[in-house]
């Protein structure tokens, strides 16, 4: 059955340029899935994005933004208000997803595996180092590591992130966990497989923006080359992540893996994971025989399934 459409992409976060590109290949996908589809580019006019809407009239809005005001609760709201059906999660779990330590506690309550870590202010960060080094300095609520930053023994660099903080007055810190990048996608209830993800620069402290979205920024290895034992828990953990938000759709939980103490921690859940040529959904769909039109028609056709039953 063909359905009418609306990829609502750009948004006016950070992400904004990869958003463009998700949304540009969902859109084509969706059209070679056969349906209907429209682009709406959501600026910074709410007004004129819900005029765009309410114009297209969609069966499923697909919600392709990312960042603050589009996977964080803001414009799940909206669609709510507009009695629009949408992809991805609900409000409730999109917020609590992009606050970084509102979901770490979801996670430790679930007996889920996060590293040591606490909020902080500037002016404690730049008083004195909040936890042992190494420790990474990170924005409450941003996506795609923008702002994440590392301190280690014997850097001056504490006092500088904090001069030049551009996130709020607050950050988050956890402890640096040494070792590998590893990422599961989870379909409904279903975790995919495990990514090993290795920055394409020797130098790459972890999983940055430019390995995420720059060609060649990251190799990833399908399925990651981990022990059994560390790639069942990560399927599980992730699957276990994906409930404890209560999310619905697709996300993708991130983790580090210490090889020498055998310790994998959860960082975070996406609840929209990117949908670009190079994003990590896509490929590890591609890798249990889904096809990218497939992967973007089962994820409309999940949320008028998962919508009308909470809507019952």
């Amino acid at each position: 059955m063909s359905l009418k459409i609306a990829v609502l992409q750009g948004g006016i976060s950070s992400e904004r340029p990869v958003s463009l590109r998700s949304g540009a290949g969902v859109a084509q996908a969706l059209v070679e899935a056969g349906h209907d589809v429209v682009s709406v580019d959501a600026g910074p006019d709410l007004a004129e994005t819900i005029r765009a809407l309410r114009a297209a009239a969609p069966d499923v809005v697909f919600n392709a933004l990312h960042g603050p005001l589009g996977e964080d609760g803001a414009i799940q709201g909206v669609l709510e208000w507009l009695g629009l059906t949408y992809t991805h999660s609900s409000i409730r779990a999109s917020s609590l997803a992009m606050d970084k330590e509102a979901s770490r506690r979801v996670f430790a309550a679930a007996g889920l595996p996060v590293a040591e870590g606490r909020v902080v202010t500037m002016e404690e960060l730049a008083a004195a180092d909040p936890l042992p080094t190494p420790y990474v300095v990170k924005p409450i609520a941003e996506g795609s590591s923008f702002g994440v930053e590392i301190v280690r023994t014997g850097s001056n660099r504490r006092q500088t992130i904090a001069a030049n903080w551009a996130f709020g007055r607050e950050a988050l810190v956890e402890e640096y966990i040494p070792g590998r990048e590893l990422t599961v996608a989870v379909l409904g209830d279903r975790a995919l497989t495990v990514t090993d993800i290795v920055a394409a620069s020797p130098t790459g402290d972890f999983y940055d923006f430019d390995a995420k979205y720059a060609p060649g920024g990251s190799v990833h290895h399908v399925p990651a080359q981990v022990p059994e034992a560390i790639f069942t828990q990560a399927l599980r953990v992730a699957e276990n992540a994906h409930r404890a938000l209560g999310c619905s759709g697709a996300s993708r939980a991130d983790f580090r893996y210490d090889e020498e103490t055998s310790r994998l921690i959860l960082l975070e859940v996406n609840t929209q994971p990117g949908m670009t040529a190079t994003s990590l959904l896509p490929e590890q769909a591609a890798y249990c025989g889904i096809s990218y039109p497939e992967l973007c028609d089962w994820i409309v056709r999940d949320a008028l399934t998962t919508r009308g039953e909470q809507a019952r």
